[in-house]
């Protein structure tokens, strides 16, 4: 693994002052993502990772500004940002650090702007959703906020595959994801008046939001009849979602399918975490087995780096001209 100086050289970023907002971005997204920031650094090429880091970062920062307080507050900040961020967007220039790392990605992926706009057409959903009356509801969502947001990062690993297959790819693995977060997020959710399961699959359990919310002590394994079923039937489907995603894995560049797998397995390990936890999920969420996550970055960094080590001179590609869409 190249040192960050190192990184940020591969990645043709030399004026001083935009290797300080890369490195500030750094800081952020190792301190609030650990896991998925160790997976960058590991498993992508050192030219694409500033671009993974700058992109997620600016993620996080939107997701913040509409995160927590009163729907209107948060809908205000919301139309506040967009407007900073089309303004850096049209003129090329901007105050913030996490815009000015944006905008430069941007240079050696042109189509990021596009997955910018799309992600912030969407964020007023996220926004709006308390939870979904029906599975179609949930897929709307899905469509405008989870897709977007995804296609942030995704949209810089793409291989030239055609649109509509990566696409599809993209929304199978972020469709079961998102399925794993709100089913795995349960209690938390709950607690801040939210719900990610549609209701008319509670309905089939014979559940409603209400059956759900907890008061008073830890259940201890006490739940009400029907969510052991729900759970192994989301688990499922799940299941079924991410096992269709490492189709995605052949759609993208190389270089990025150690990375992309890897992705893919550790929401496999979440989802294992969170079925053997089962009725405890109104307690709390499930963590994935730390020397099995371990054991798995290792195995992908292996082969990233025998992948690495065995491409062509010829193949290689130049500082800073990496990724370049």
């Amino acid at each position: 693994m190249a040192t960050w100086p190192k990184t940020l050289d591969r990645a043709g970023i030399t004026d001083p002052s935009l290797r300080r907002d890369y490195s500030e971005q750094r800081r952020l997204v190792a301190r609030y993502a650990r896991a998925e920031y160790t997976a960058v650094r590991l498993l992508l090429p050192a030219e694409l990772v500033p671009d993974v880091i700058a992109a997620t970062a600016f993620m996080h920062h939107s997701d913040n500004l509409i995160d927590q307080g009163p729907a209107d507050g948060r809908i205000a900040a919301l139309a506040d940002w967009e407007s900073r961020v089309h303004a850096a967007l049209k003129s090329g220039d901007a105050d913030e650090p996490v815009l000015r790392t944006l905008l430069d990605t941007s240079t050696r992926h042109p189509r990021l702007r596009h997955y910018v706009e799309d992600f912030l057409a969407g964020a007023p959903l996220e926004v709006q959703t308390q939870g979904f009356a029906s599975e179609s509801d949930f897929q709307h969502y899905i469509d405008g906020y989870s897709l977007p947001a995804f296609m942030l990062i995704a949209g810089l690993l793409d291989a030239g595959a055609p649109a509509d297959a990566y696409l599809a790819g993209c929304r199978n693995f972020i469709e079961a994801s998102q399925r794993l977060d709100f089913l795995n997020d349960l209690a938390e959710d709950l607690e801040n008046g939210r719900l990610g399961i549609p209701e008319e699959l509670l309905a089939r359990h014979g559940l409603t939001r209400t059956d759900l919310t907890r008061t008073g002590p830890p259940r201890k394994g006490s739940a009400p009849e029907g969510f052991r079923g729900l759970v192994g039937d989301q688990a499922r489907q799940i299941r079924t979602g991410l096992t269709a995603s490492y189709a995605l894995v052949d759609l993208v560049h190389a270089r990025s399918r150690p990375f992309v797998r890897a992705l893919i397995s550790i929401q496999g390990l979440t989802l294992r975490a969170v079925a053997r936890k089962g009725t405890a999920l109104l307690d709390g969420s499930a963590r994935p087995d730390v020397a099995a996550a371990l054991r798995l970055l290792g195995r992908e960094y292996v082969a990233a780096r025998r992948r690495c080590d065995t491409a062509p001179a010829a193949g290689r590609t130049a500082p800073g001209a990496a990724g370049r869409s």
